[in-house]
């Protein structure tokens, strides 16, 4: 497995991803407004490719995906493709959080909040380990 940032994704991944930078729902664009340009002190990515997946946001310095779910993920098949999406994404070692559309409409500042901690325990254990 590819340890780079897109983990081997294909070039196919690459341009949908494009595609969908363009095409941002509303919730993530309310996320991606609190995201962009290092405002949580880390850089984060958006539509960003991983192998060949396409995580909404992903930021590679703590290794986290952040995933903003509409109703289609309520679907049983949605909700298999996903559990092994995330099996093999924590292969990679990478930490997944999930919000749902309407969790980000009414509550975003929780959203960020979460996303904001998460990101500061993930840089402790980054550092925990390194001074091992």
């Amino acid at each position: 497995m590819s340890t780079s940032m897109h983990y081997g994704a294909p070039m196919e991944i690459f341009q949908v991803a494009e595609r969908l930078r363009r095409d941002m729902s509303v919730t993530e664009q309310m996320i991606w407004e609190r995201v962009s340009k290092k405002q949580l002190g880390v850089r984060i990515r958006r539509q960003h490719p991983i192998w060949k997946f396409i995580a909404d946001f992903y930021c590679h310095e703590v290794k986290l995906v952040i995933e903003i779910d509409g109703g289609i993920h309520g679907s049983p098949e949605n909700k298999e493709y996903d559990i092994s999406r995330d099996i093999i994404l924590k292969e990679f070692q990478i930490e997944i959080l999930r919000f749902t559309t309407d969790e980000v409409i009414k509550e975003t500042s929780l959203v960020i909040e979460r996303i904001r901690s998460t990101i500061e325990k993930l840089k402790q254990q980054r550092l925990h380990k390194s001074n091992q």
